[in-house]
């Protein structure tokens, strides 16, 4: 009669021992989670790369992996001025391992020139902290027959008007080239492009007269000589350029526009993360690497921010582009 017992002790021990590693198998996964980062994260970057957006995401994604221990994988998803990329991170899991690399576009100037948006720039998104401003450019094909900035407005209203390119509807080369119609009362014809790349590459074949952008997508252009810059849009010079007037010391007062970057995760992301984002982030900008080659690539003035001023810097730009959208007439369905 004791056989059975025992047979049935250890039976019954098994099957305990079995839900105890069941338990174990269901529980562990949890328990790494709560451990973040346990695995790569993805950080999205909303044009191509290349790009100013892309540079700041792998600068400062190289370090975030050093400190985390984890990968941090940079995924791009160009389109619609940042829209795609937006909508996508907007609708990821909140758990840390997707961040976006926001820009004016996404956060800004998105939310008003588009009639129907696929996000909402700030109920969508967790800030983390600004990285920085980075001038545009006003740049001319070189045969044109402007040296500055008032043979451009010159120029303009002796042929009624011009056409500027842009690297999309919707983003700050756009606004840029309506806020100068705008400000200089001449008339301007849009022409977007999917990016940069090609929009340099035309003003400097002369297909289209100027644009506004980033020096790193025209350096090479104006160091060919195919490109001419006249003024940067920042309040002031550009370290990079300082021989180039700004659009105010070039005569054009109100012009003030500078493009940024920042870092973003999906709305609900826990505070601990996005406090350990931000403290790694901060950190990273500290690097001596770090600040070369943002400053020297994209001649960017680095801050860093806490998601506070990073939120209050969005309360006050979403509302001054919506006002230039809606005295522009831009809008993009």
């Amino acid at each position: 009669m004791k056989q059975p017992i025992a047979l049935a002790t250890r039976g019954a021990r098994t099957v305990a021992a079995c839900l105890a590693l069941s338990i174990g198998a269901v529980c562990a996964p949890a328990h790494a989670e709560d451990k973040w980062p346990s695995r790569p994260i993805t950080w999205v970057v909303p044009f191509a790369a290349g790009g100013s957006t892309d540079i700041v995401a792998r600068t400062i994604g190289q370090e975030v992996s050093r400190a985390l221990g984890q990968p941090v994988v940079v995924e791009n998803r160009p389109g619609a001025a940042g829209a795609v990329a937006a909508g996508y991170v907007a609708r990821a899991k909140p758990d840390g391992y997707t961040l976006f690399g926001g820009t004016i576009s996404t956060h800004a100037i998105n939310a008003s020139l588009y009639k129907n948006l696929s996000y909402d720039p700030v109920k969508d998104f967790e800030p983390v902290s600004l990285v920085g401003y980075v001038p545009n450019v006003l740049m001319v094909n070189a045969e044109l027959p402007v040296n500055n900035v008032q043979e451009l407005i010159a120029y303009a209203k002796k042929k009624n008007g011009l056409s500027f390119a842009s690297s999309g509807a919707g983003t700050s080369t756009h606004l840029a080239g309506e806020l100068f119609a705008d400000l200089i009362h001449v008339p301007m014809t849009h022409v977007p492009y999917k990016g940069s790349p090609q929009a340099v590459q035309d003003v400097a074949a002369g297909l289209v007269p100027f644009l506004f952008d980033q020096l790193t997508a025209g350096e090479a252009m104006i160091k060919a000589g195919k490109l001419r810059a006249l003024a940067v849009t920042s309040p002031k010079r550009s370290a990079l350029l300082s021989k180039v007037p700004t659009m105010a010391e070039a005569g054009v007062s109100g012009f003030e526009m500078v493009s940024w970057q920042a870092l973003y995760a999906p709305r609900g992301t826990p505070k601990e993360v996005v406090q350990r984002l931000n403290a790694e982030v901060a950190r990273a900008l500290k690097q001596p690497a770090v600040q070369q080659r943002l400053t020297q690539q994209l001649g960017m003035e680095i801050v860093g921010s806490s998601p506070a001023e990073l939120s209050a810097l969005m309360d006050k730009e979403i509302p001054r582009w919506a006002a230039l959208v809606k005295k522009s007439g831009a809008r993009v369905d």
